[in-house]
Parts: structure tokens; sequence; C-alpha cells
């Protein structure tokens, strides 16, 4: 009777235990079902990411690298004018990165052409990293760019100073967490490359402010350590980033463009003894009105210096940056229509190019033809920011509040239109794709309003103009 008893008892438990499997299968399954199609973007997709907010995504992460390109200070012409410093994205808490020793990724490089062979007029993109190193994340931001967008280059920011903060003890948590998906969609890796660690400035340098290397050839050390971890991956490099602002070169030797070019000089030989396709990019000045030597020198000033130190010797392309005001890319600075509905009054009160897109580029290439040369520019940042959605702007960038959704969505393929035209650019890189969401739509951040995302993971009107442009500009050149 006991062991009668016994089996019934367990034969009853096998029975519950099978059922309640069997439950479990199928609530799998549905949740399964009902929630894949969120799990990636499909082109035409209206939300560049998965329902879950990178915000709650932050909340999990433990350890995150938060990499953030400068703004242009806006021209001024106070007796006393100091550049506006960049915010710091408000949704993360910075953390310093550990030395890790990664293993290499197994990739196999995506056969290209070199892109110093592909000379024709290409556009790209500025993509933050997922802060939390999701994957699945980063695949669907690149994915909108190459499958969607249509384009073939992307810009990635490394600071040199979180990557390698000990001599020799380098984390590569990022590019290795951002090239596999740029492979993955082919997409072509322009990295700009700034900010020199603690031990490699000079002497006494102010380590409060950004500045270069005591020995140029350290910088060109750690670039030919990228390429050798990345063989083939990597199809151009911007050499530092708005050098003639002592917020991004505080150096003993001041502002100085002669040791700027050092700088230049040592990487492109380093770059080109190693891969010789790459590009190698001048860093892009700041148009700026402020040119008292000490916090920021003209951008047209320092260009010429530059050129006179022999940049052009030492370069593939000049880098030049102009993230717009509240002025469209047609005009030249002294012909600017007066705005009187315009909040912001400089580009009106204050004739000066820096307020102006055409007259900066057009700048740069003039000085450039009358050195003799015909080098390119790469147009490493440019955009046009609108607050329309965001509920207001921080004081002194009320410049985005002029402008809307709609004239932002018209002025960037107009200026790719323009460049196309003019011929005298190679690459231009759209600011920026992604920073709002990953800065939590915060007015205070300068770069939120030239993001392509806009509240609730949105496209904002520019994404569909950008993706016109592109698809028409390809079916002419490549059909």
């Amino acid at each position: 009777m006991a062991t009668r008893a016994l089996h019934k008892q367990i034969r009853g438990f096998v029975f519950i235990w099978l059922a309640i499997t069997f439950i479990m299968v199928i609530a799998t399954f549905l949740a399964i079902y009902f929630t894949s199609d969120t799990m990636g973007l499909e082109p035409g997709s209206r939300n560049p990411l998965p329902l879950a907010t990178i915000a709650d995504a932050a909340e999990e992460a433990t350890e995150v690298v938060v990499v953030l390109p400068s703004v242009s200070p806006q021209p001024t012409f106070s007796p006393t004018p100091t550049p506006p410093e960049p915010t710091m994205p408000v949704f993360l808490e910075e953390v310093t990165l550990e030395p890790t020793a990664t293993p290499v990724p197994t990739l196999t490089p995506i056969p290209t052409p070199f892109p110093v062979d592909v000379t024709r007029y290409e556009v790209g993109i500025q993509v933050e990293e997922s802060p939390d190193f999701n994957p699945e994340y980063q695949d669907n931001w690149y994915r909108s760019v190459s499958a969607d967008l249509g384009m073939r280059w992307v810009k990635q920011q490394l600071r040199w100073a979180q990557v390698e903060p000990e001599r020799g003890q380098i984390n590569w948590r990022l590019l290795d967490f951002v090239m596999p998906s740029a492979q993955k969609f082919g997409i072509k890796m322009l990295l700009s490359i700034v900010t020199a660690p603690e031990w490699a400035r000079e002497p006494d340098a102010f380590l409060g402010r950004h500045g270069p290397p005591a020995d140029p050839q350290t910088f060109a050390d750690f670039v030919a350590a990228i390429l050798k971890r990345f063989p083939g991956q990597i199809h151009a490099i911007e050499v530092w980033n708005e050098q003639n602002l002592d917020r991004q070169w505080t150096s003993a030797h001041g502002l100085n463009a002669e040791k700027y070019v050092e700088l230049l000089r040592a990487t492109y030989k380093t770059v080109k003894a190693l891969e010789p396709g790459i590009i190698v990019i001048s860093g892009a000045l700041s148009p700026t009105g402020v040119d008292d030597g000490v916090s920021a020198v003209d951008d047209f000033k320092y260009m010429e210096r530059q050129i006179d130190a022999g940049a052009l010797d030492w370069t593939d392309c000049v880098g030049a940056h102009h993230n717009g005001y509240n002025v469209s890319p047609d005009y030249r600075y002294l012909d600017i229509p007066d705005d009187p509905t315009a909040i912001f009054r400089g580009p009106f009160t204050n004739r000066h190019h820096s307020w102006s897109f055409r007259s900066t580029l057009e700048g740069y290439a003039q000085r450039i033809r009358a050195a003799g040369r015909d080098t390119k520019l790469c147009v490493t940042e440019f955009g046009w920011p609108s607050s329309e959605d965001l509920g207001g702007a921080r004081q002194g960038f009320e410049f985005s509040l002029d402008n809307t959704l709609a004239e932002q969505a018209e002025w960037i393929p107009k200026a790719m239109s323009n460049m196309e035209a003019w011929g005298f650019v190679w690459l231009a890189i759209v600011w920026n794709f992604n920073f709002a969401p990953q800065a939590g739509y915060a007015i205070s951040n300068d770069n939120v309003p030239y993001s392509l995302i806009g509240p609730g993971f949105t496209f904002r009107p520019a994404y569909d103009s950008i993706k016109s442009w592109q698809q028409d500009y390809l079916a002419r050149v490549e059909s």
C-alpha cells in the first residue's frame, strides 16, 4: 500500500511538472513573438532603438566611456572674450577607465578600395557609442546609418587620455566595441584622436585643460598601436581637434601652429609607413571671432600659419568645422539678410565670417589655393541646431530657438549640395546622429539641438531629408 501511494504521488508530481513546463514554453514563445519587431531597426522605422531606453540601460551600466566632441564657440567681439566650455552629458556619471587586457578581436577586415584612391565627394555622420556598451543598440545606430541613410562613413572621437591613462597600458574597450559593428555594416571609420594623457604632457603643463604631448612621437605611437590592432579597418584619422582654442591646446608654447604641424608631421609619417591608404586629416579649426592669442586665435590666421609651417606637406585633407547658427548655408557673411524676428542677433549686428558656413569654407579653400595647392577640405563637423521640440535653450545658444525643425531639414541637405557643387570638399560629416538621447535631451547640453533624433527616440525631419539627398546622390554617382 505504501509503495502504491508513493508511486501515485510521483506520477502526480510528474504531471504537474510537465504542465508547468508546457505553460512556461507557451508564455516564452508568445513573449518573443510579440516583442521581436522592436529588437532591431528595419529601414524606414521611426524608432531608432529598441523600446527600452538608453537611460534605463545606463542605470545598469558599471563602466562607461563618455566621448564628447567640443562645440565651436560663437563669435564674440567683446574686449575680453572667453569661448564657452562644452557641457558634459547629464545622463551618466563620468568614470575612469581601468586598463584591461582585452584580447585582439578576431575580425576579417572588409576589403575596400584605399580611401585615398576614392576621391569623389562623400558624406558621413558622427555617431556616439551606446553608453551601456550594448552591442544591439550599437548595431541599431549603424544599421540606420548604413542601410537606411545609405552613408558609408561614420566618425568616432577617441580621447587618448582616457584610453591610455598610463603609458603602455591601453584600454581597448571602446574601439573593441564599435569596430565590430562598423565592420558588420561595411562602414568606413574616421577616428578623431584628441587629448594627451597626463604622462605625455609637457612638464608643468596645466592639466585642467586639454593639451598636446611634449613629444609628438608619443601621439604617433598611440595611433600606430590602433592601426596594428585594427589592420585595414580604420580609413581616416583626424589629428587633433580645434587646436586654435586654448581649451583644446593648452601648452607652454601657447596656441602655436608650428608646434601643431610637428604633431601632424610625426603622425602622417607614422600612418603612411603602416597603411598608406588611410586619409590623414589635419585637425579642424574652430571658426571663432575671438582672436586674443591666448584663449583663441582666429581660424583664418591660424590656417595661414599652419600652411606657412608646411602643414599641406603632411596631410591628405584639411580639416574644417562649421556648426551653423541661424543662417542659411547659402549666404556669405556680408550678404546675410537681417531677420527682425530672430532672437539671436550676432550674424546681423556683428559681421564676421564665423557666422557663415559658406564664407568659412570658402576662406579655407582660398588660402590653400593661394599656397599653390589643391588639397581638399574634410568637413569633420557640420550641422544646424533646432530647439523647436526641446522646450528651450541655454543662455548664449538662443540661435537654436530661431531655427525650426523644417529649417534644419532644409539647410543640412542644402549644405551637402553646396559642398558637392563647390568641388573643394572631399568628406563631409554631419554633426550629429544620436547625441540627444545619449544626453537625456538636456537643453543645457550644446550638442543636443544638432541631433537627428528628437525626444521619444523619434527621427526629426532632417533625418528623412538627408536620407532623400543621399539616395539621389548615390543614384547619380553610382549608376
